[in-house]
């Protein structure tokens, strides 16, 4: 169509819908590159996940190692006591009431383990049962009987004859019913429907009570009976002087509170409240112990006294000083199991930055042009801030949430603050390192490195000084951060170091590779020592990253390693060896029973040893001091003292020869008695009031039968000793060193090696079997120790498993991420490496030739990172290790210290190595071939 000369050409007007609308950024680069926004993603999810999954971990191994440990420690320990004086007139129905009301406002801040609440009354005083033909220990030692009402009493016995007791009767001086133990009454000869004549002052001087009915226990050892005195048997009570007498606990009814403390001159009403451990918790132990000592001496005291309108109402409780011991194995505990989570979270930060450094290599052209364009450095580090965000915040939601989910517990806040801080890290790694971009150019020499690498170095130094003096994993001494970040802070230290040496070190190996007639390895070993610029200063991340996780991982192992093994040795000092069998005071150890459990399988060296507790020690002074003496055969004991470590000697010089009574004995002294030594021959006194005369043979620190005498001893040897003296040939206890079955040991001990006893040691050792001492069919004070069932009793603690769980969480992250960081080492080099290779196979270089220069690459960094990251584990344990107290793990009081060890280093760090070292060949053969392939395949696609 055409137009008259000047006349306007109409252009059409665009309507807003077809008007022309840019893309927005973030939409158009996450669709130019999807692949990288998922890795992204992922590798935000996992390290948020991680980030907030330690905290967790950590609040639920805390949570069960406290309930674990209250919930062993019995009723009495864990229970708020109430009490109050027996007012004339109270009735079950007022007890009862105050119960409800005590109960209600305790419960509103504790929560209450309603199977073991008892209350009731008790007389304040027990009395005696002056009936003729009752049984009597002792001359003038009549049985004692103390009496109490007990709410719910039938639910937790059962009445075997006559009748449960009713009220008092209204009549003054009137026997008052009760009931007993039908095995009390067997033990005393109670008969039903007695009178028992229980006179203050001797037989019809007081008050009196009737029997009318017998009951039996239904639970005798359930801990709800510890402090009702003794309820399911008579009570073998041993006094002063010798003087023994039974005892036993008898249960009037409900009507009888009154008259109740009418016969026990006074009585106390009581109310026993449990704490249920499922409901404690690590966090909040500061609030209920001063919600305890609330009920104890403050408001809730005084909110219990008007709710009972009692005001003697009195609150006692052991749980506040439970759970301040609790506490304290935590606080000490905490220290050693952060180590490992710090470690996680270094090798983290730099595999992110090293995924920055990875997407900043790829798309500094772009950043570059954006800059050229007009574009300010703020607005395109908020578009790229907008780019991450669009990826680093749905996974931040995402790995947060299955922390919380998967992992539940009441605590949430240190976790969604972790999960923040690795989201902030993930979100800022990028535009950072893009930052970097406006000042490399004013970057002028290295000082900014080594200044740098100076004042990690000066922290690094501070934080282990700190650590030396004052320690790590005291009780009750908590997390400081600083010393936590000491093994990290070292393991930076030595990557620095490393990262300053490697490339020397591999430079002159691809120098002296050069000189054979090989290509591939003086290839390999010149890239790898430089970056992808070219120049001699290739980027630390990837090997200070490999070098934390091994440091993390090796220090780790060494404190589970050193853990295992003081725990191992505590129990064998325990023991007196492997295995050791004690037996009560009137027994002795056969000669048929020490040969064959000497024999046993597993048995190096075993001996059996008679240890008198209440010797003399009588020097040349005249002047005479308490002591062990030890007697044994002398070279067995000299290899149990040997393999403990514990009072080495040579038996050579234990070899008595034979003579008189008056013949002198050689000995082993105590140190403690070396100073009275050098007057003359000693004497050993008796307590039949026998003498050995002694001559020095040496002296010890410590004895294998005493792991903690607490007073002096003296060893000599069991031949010669016998001849002067026949009566220590008794043996009253065996050692034994090697692998023996502690089984085996009690059915050798089982079939002959029982004495049966008879009189008051018969009545000592049934008492003791009622109360659950018997184990294993052996009678009560016959007991079999191993040194295996020692360590694993020990080990049994959930804090010391919540630490070891933590240890090894903290070590296959710290691998996973450290094998992530060599991959994307090699991600960020494929460009390079690729378009090298792709030319050398035109100039004939071989497939196999090709993947093995990959390899040869990427080998150099991992091998340096593994064997300094074990010499770094091995200089932070010799560093740090003697300001460990690892007792808390151990589960006793030890003394040891953290010493570098060979294989706790090696087997994580040569582990560690061939995860990264298979990680390289795989990819290498996944995405090597396929690149090479691929840039081979360039021109043909142009």
């Amino acid at each position: 169509m055409t137009t008259k000369a000047g006349t306007p050409v109409p252009t059409p007007v665009p309507t807003p819908a077809s008007a022309h609308r840019p893309a927005g950024w973030v939409r158009t680069r996450l669709r130019a590159n999807p692949a990288a926004a998922l890795l992204m993603a992922a590798l935000t999810l996992v390290t948020v996940f991680l980030a907030a999954s330690f905290p967790r971990v950590a609040d639920r191994g805390a949570d069960a190692a406290l309930r674990d440990y209250v919930s062993h420690q019995g009723l009495n320990l864990t229970s708020l006591q109430a009490a109050t004086k027996t007012r004339t007139g109270d009735t079950a129905a007022e007890l009862d009431s105050a119960h409800e009301q005590i109960a209600t406002r305790i419960g509103r801040e504790l929560t209450l383990s309603r199977p073991g609440e008892a209350y009731g009354t008790k007389a304040q005083t027990e009395a005696k049962m002056h009936n003729p033909g009752y049984a009597r220990l002792s001359d003038n030692a009549a049985p004692t009987i103390s009496l109490l009402y007990l709410h719910g009493l039938a639910d937790r016995v059962t009445l075997t004859a006559g009748t449960w007791p009713g009220p008092a009767p209204a009549t003054v001086g009137a026997p008052l019913p009760i009931v007993v133990s039908e095995k009390a009454a067997a033990t005393v000869g109670i008969k039903l429907g007695d009178t028992v004549d229980n006179g203050a002052g001797g037989p019809g001087t007081g008050p009196s009570s009737v029997v009318t009915g017998f009951y039996r226990v239904n639970e005798p050892l359930d801990p709800y009976w510890d402090d009702l005195g003794c309820p399911a048997r008579a009570c073998l009570h041993m006094g002063p002087n010798g003087i023994n007498w039974w005892q036993t606990t008898g249960f009037v009814d409900s009507g009888s509170v009154t008259a109740l403390a009418l016969w026990g001159s006074g009585g106390d009403n009581f109310w026993r409240l449990p704490v249920d451990p499922a409901s404690l918790r690590a966090d909040q132990l500061d609030r209920t112990r001063a919600t305890i000592a609330s009920f104890q001496t403050g408001r809730g005291a005084s909110a219990l006294v008007d709710a009972t309108k009692r005001a003697d109402l009195h609150t006692t409780s052991n749980l506040s000083d439970l759970l301040t011991r609790a506490d304290a194995r935590y606080q000490a505990a905490m220290p050693l199991s952060a180590i490992g989570p710090a470690g996680v979270a270094g090798v983290a930060v730099v595999v992110l930055f090293l995924a920055a450094a990875l997407t900043t290599d790829r798309r500094t052209a772009e950043i570059r042009l954006l800059q050229a364009r007009g574009g300010s450095r703020g607005g395109v580090l908020l578009r790229l801030l907008g780019e991450g965000a669009a990826t680093v915040l749905p996974a931040t939601v995402l790995g947060t949430a299955l922390a919380l989910v998967l992992l539940p517990t009441p605590r949430w806040g240190y976790a969604v603050l972790a999960a923040l801080v690795a989201a902030l890290c993930a979100l800022l790694a990028f535009p950072a390192r893009a930052a970097l971009l406006w000042s490399r150019n004013r970057a002028v020499g290295g000082w900014r490195r080594a200044i740098g690498e100076l004042v990690v170095l000066a922290v690094t130094v501070a934080a282990v000084a700190e650590v030396r003096r004052r320690g790590v994993g005291h009780s009750g001494a908590g997390v400081d951060p600083l010393l936590v970040a000491a093994p990290l802070l070292l393991a930076v230290t030595g990557g620095l170091v490393l990262a300053r040496i490697e490339p020397v070190v591999v430079g002159w190996l691809a120098a002296l590779t050069g000189r054979s007639r090989g290509l591939v390895g003086f290839l390999g070993l010149a890239r790898a020592a430089r970056d992808n610029s070219g120049r001699r200063r290739p980027s630390a991340l990837p090997l200070l990253a490999l070098l934390i996780a091994v440091t993390t991982a090796g220090f780790g192992a060494t404190v589970l390693d050193t853990v295992d093994h003081v725990r191992t040795q505590a129990a064998r000092i325990a023991t007196g060896g492997d295995a050791s069998v004690v037996i009560p005071e009137y027994a002795t150890l056969s000669e048929s029973f020490t040969k064959a459990a000497g024999a046993l399988p597993g048995v190096r060296a075993a001996t059996g040893v008679r240890v008198e507790g209440k010797a003399l020690f009588i020097g040349a002074d005249k002047e005479s001091t308490e002591a062990y003496l030890v007697v044994a055969e002398p070279t067995a004991y000299a290899e149990i003292a040997r393999t403990l470590g514990r009072g080495e000697f040579d038996p050579a010089k234990l070899a008595g020869t034979p003579g008189g009574r008056d013949t002198p004995v050689p000995a082993l002294f105590s140190r403690d008695l070396a100073k009275r030594l050098a007057a003359g021959d000693p004497q050993v006194r008796v307590p039949s009031g026998n003498q050995v005369r002694t001559t020095v043979a040496g002296t010890v620190t410590a004895t294998p039968a005493l792991p903690d005498p607490g007073k002096p001893f003296v060893v000599v040897p069991a031949g010669p000793a016998a001849e002067r003296l026949p009566e220590l040939n008794r043996m009253n206890k065996w050692f034994a060193v090697g692998d023996p079955d502690p089984e085996q040991v009690r059915a050798v001990l089982r079939d002959g090696g029982v004495t049966q006893p008879t009189g008051m040691a018969k009545l000592i050792a049934d008492e003791a079997a009622a109360v659950g001492k018997a184990t294993h069919g052996l009678p009560a004070g016959y007991t079999v120790h191993s040194s295996r069932e020692a360590a694993a009793a020990l080990a049994d603690d959930p804090l010391q498993h919540a630490a070891g769980r933590l240890f090894w969480y903290a070590a296959a992250a710290g691998g996973g991420f450290a094998l992530l960081a060599v991959l994307l080492t090699l991600f960020r080099a494929a460009p390079d490496r690729t378009a090298v290779l792709a030319r050398l196979r035109t100039m004939g270089l071989r497939p196999r030739q090709g993947l093995a220069l990959i390899v040869a690459e990427a080998l150099p960094q991992t091998l340096a990172a593994a064997v300094g990251g074990g010499l770094v584990a091995a200089a932070a344990v010799g560093l740090l290790g003697p300001a460990f107290d690892i007792s808390t793990l151990v589960g006793a009081e030890v003394g040891d210290a953290l010493t570098p060890a060979l294989m706790p280093v090696l087997l994580p760090t040569a582990g560690l190595a061939l995860l990264v070292c298979l990680g390289v060949v795989l990819e290498t053969l996944v995405a090597g071939r396929r690149q090479i392939a691929t840039e081979l395949r360039a021109g043909e696609q142009q």
